[in-house]
């Protein structure tokens, strides 16, 4: 009876350990730009529908391939594409996306807010800007997102909202494309402007990047316990939105003094 119970025991711990892999929530394994260039091969070479075994050999891939599967199924996903028989056919979302007269901006969103994870990520931080990395991607492991799937989620996600529009370029908010700034300042309390001009609301310096105020507000306060694990993943995730948001200085100026420094 001692065997049978092990046994028992060792089974539920593997239905576990796959429930830890898969993703309880939906989420593509390829972004949107590399979905639209599926629709757009399609058009091109097929017009509206084609074998996959065609399509495959138009991208340079095998129809049995682990990208190219990845990538029909993110285009599917997105709502781009449908796939039966053997056969892949461009949906009207699809024809939308690459519509050149103006149609494929508001496709574009229309695809974004088609996967379920995506769609539940803009009604939580919409209007705001995102946080880093790390927290990105704890908040979707609470959605459901497999921890070992969490960075791959965060990275097409994080594509994909760039390739819609769905961060602002200026104010790095989480933004779907279209709405005016007045409309976003509508929901703003009347004397937030005053404190982005003052900084005097007791939170980051006014002018900082939000990535770099989401990045501080990760900081764990002094004197508490902060692993070094942790800490080498704050500091490489600082390097990273320092490399996006800054320039490299020209090469022989980097002996000058700081442009701060040199304001006085």
């Amino acid at each position: 009876m001692a065997d049978n119970d092990n046994a028992g025991t060792a089974e539920a711990g593997k239905v576990d350990d796959r429930k830890r892999i898969r993703s309880e929530i939906e989420f593509p394994y390829a972004d949107l730009e590399s979905a639209v260039e599926i629709a757009q091969t399609i058009h091109t070479k097929a017009g509206s529908s084609c074998e996959l075994e065609e399509l495959a050999a138009w991208m340079g891939q095998t129809a049995t391939g682990g990208t190219f599967r990845t990538r029909i199924g993110a285009a599917r996903m997105f709502g781009l594409i449908e796939t039966g028989q053997g056969r892949v056919t461009l949906t009207q979302p699809g024809r939308d996306v690459l519509d050149n007269s103006g149609g494929e901006r508001a496709a574009r969103i229309a695809a974004f807010l088609n996967v379920e994870l995506f769609r539940v990520m803009y009604d939580q931080y919409k209007g705001n800007a995102l946080p880093p990395p790390p927290a990105i991607e704890r908040q979707m492991e609470q959605l459901g997102v497999s921890p070992r799937q969490k960075e791959r989620a965060r990275q097409t996600f994080m594509k994909s909202a760039q390739y819609a529009g769905f961060i602002d370029a200026s104010s790095g908010r989480f933004v779907k494309p279209g709405i005016a700034a007045r409309e976003e300042q509508q929901h703003e309390k009347p004397d937030d402007s005053k404190k982005r001009n003052s900084g005097n609301d007791g939170n980051e310096p006014p002018d900082l990047h939000p990535f770099v105020q989401g990045l501080l507000k990760e900081l764990p306060k002094a004197g508490t316990q902060w692993p070094e694990a942790q800490r080498k993943l704050w500091l490489d995730t600082a390097a990273s939105i320092f490399k996006m948001i800054y320039k490299d200085a020209p090469v022989g100026t980097e002996g000058l003094p700081w442009p701060s420094e040199m304001k006085k």
